[in-house]
């Protein structure tokens, strides 16, 4: 099992657009290796930005759901955007209210080349949003509304692992 360090708001890596996957065999230990940092208490999701790998691929581990998406798109959402707490491993300490669609679906790739869908509600829709978004250059950061926006980066500043 080989968990991974979870790369931190500032680091360049979170802030890049991931390049597509070409060779799945080659992604197999990546594969992996996000599978098992997911595994760890308290995670729903990890994209391979956040292990600093520029590569489009995350895992998710939500209410006993585990697996992985390889060259994921978000293919479909409904209901309304709503506001809903969420956090981040990169962003760690802080929860803020963040417009997410109440239900998700994204389409990917296995390592055997097969492509799956992943559909989900409520947590598992909002990791899916999430972790694409995170391949994407995005964090939850970047979603919030400016007044949730504001108070985030106050408090982003406030973190004992911050660097400025």
């Amino acid at each position: 099992m080989t968990v991974r360090e979870i790369r931190l708001f500032g680091d360049p890596v979170l802030k890049s657009v991931t390049e597509q996957v070409k060779d799945f065999e080659s992604v197999k230990g990546l594969v992996q290796d996000l599978l098992d940092t997911t595994a760890l208490p308290g995670r729903a999701g990890v994209a391979a930005t956040q292990i600093g790998v520029g590569l489009a691929v995350f895992s998710y581990n939500v209410n006993g759901k585990i697996g992985y998406l390889i060259n994921p798109e978000i293919v479909s959402v409904e209901g309304e955007s709503t506001l809903m707490e969420e956090g981040c491993l990169s962003v760690p300490g802080l929860w803020h209210k963040t417009p997410r669609f109440p239900k998700a679906t994204a389409r990917g790739y296995q390592l055997d080349g097969s492509i799956v869908e992943i559909s989900g509600e409520g947590l598992m829709a909002q990791a899916l949003q999430h972790e694409c978004d995170h391949l994407n250059g995005l964090l939850y950061l970047d979603r919030l509304e400016k007044e949730e926006r504001r108070l985030a980066f106050a408090n982003l500043r406030q973190q004992s692992w911050f660097i400025a």
